[in-house]
């Protein structure tokens, strides 16, 4: 068992777009939520159908002890935006599947951090962990100017934004503005959380670069074209999830195998 029921204890509105919630955890040892700036937990909405009901992944924005604060991207309809509009103190869900991808090697001397809104919140985390001389260029894709006052300031952090592009409301702009970068001198990191197309892209852009797989943490958050893309993948299952399997059994590595599998979801077209 590595779930916990949690209980929500605190909301506010940060913005039109944002909500926090502040839950306490049952059980934060067998949870075991990550420390890193992209850690996050799948937030279960039916506590008496887990691990069968309805859940969404979330950032954890902070953690203290037994409280965990997320920061949610409200969206126009889904299980995920109905929950975090009327939660409310003393609703009561499941935490599971505490996981993280932030992990840029000791020898970085600089970062490169990409996200849409679905990643501002992790973004944000990051940024605000950041020691005061660690440079980084931060590139942005959300719906309003007022959500980059969501960004904690640093020194040494330079905010590359595009608003209104992208977050399943136009196209995205984020693998065009990674390319027409110039990037500092030195040996760079990148992450990146937003749109999974979006993310493959910037992804083969950096390797056709030269960086190595050492050199980034790459994840679609989301799809734009989910259920279809769900419905093909369904039909090809079989033959695009041994690649994965096949890379594990090799030792590979999860990052690696997730690659190959990822080239062969590409090459049947999806």
């Amino acid at each position: 068992m590595s779930f916990s029921p949690a209980s929500v204890v605190e909301t506010a509105l940060l913005n039109s777009r944002l909500r926090r919630i502040v839950l306490e955890v049952d059980n934060p040892a067998v949870l075991d939520v990550k420390p890193a700036g992209d850690s996050a937990v799948g937030v279960y909405f039916d506590v008496d159908d887990h691990p069968g009901g309805a859940g969404r992944n979330y950032s954890v924005r902070h953690q203290d002890g037994r409280l965990l604060t997320l920061d949610v991207v409200l969206h126009s309809r889904g299980p995920g935006t109905e929950w975090a509009s009327e939660a409310a103190a003393g609703d009561r869900v499941v935490l599971d599947h505490a996981r993280s991808w932030y992990r840029p090697p000791p020898r970085t001397d600089w970062q490169l951090l990409v996200s849409d809104l679905s990643g501002l919140p992790a973004t944000a985390r990051i940024v605000e962990q950041l020691p005061r001389d660690a440079v980084a260029l931060v590139v942005v894709e959300v719906a309003a100017s007022e959500d980059l006052e969501y960004l904690p300031g640093h020194p040494n952090v330079t905010v590359l934004p595009s608003i209104g592009t992208g977050n399943g409301a136009a196209a995205s702009t984020l693998m065009s503005t990674v390319g027409d970068l110039e990037l500092p001198a030195g040996h760079g990191y990148c992450w990146f959380a937003g749109e999974a197309a979006e993310s493959r892209a910037v992804r083969k852009y950096l390797r056709s670069e030269g960086w190595t797989i050492e050199q980034y943490d790459i994840t679609g958050y989301w799809r734009l074209d989910s259920e279809a893309w769900d419905a093909r993948f369904a039909e090809v299952v079989d033959d695009v999830l041994p690649v994965y399997e096949q890379a594990l059994t090799a030792g590979k590595g999860d990052k690696a195998a997730f690659e190959e599998f990822d080239e062969a979801c590409e090459r049947i077209g999806l």
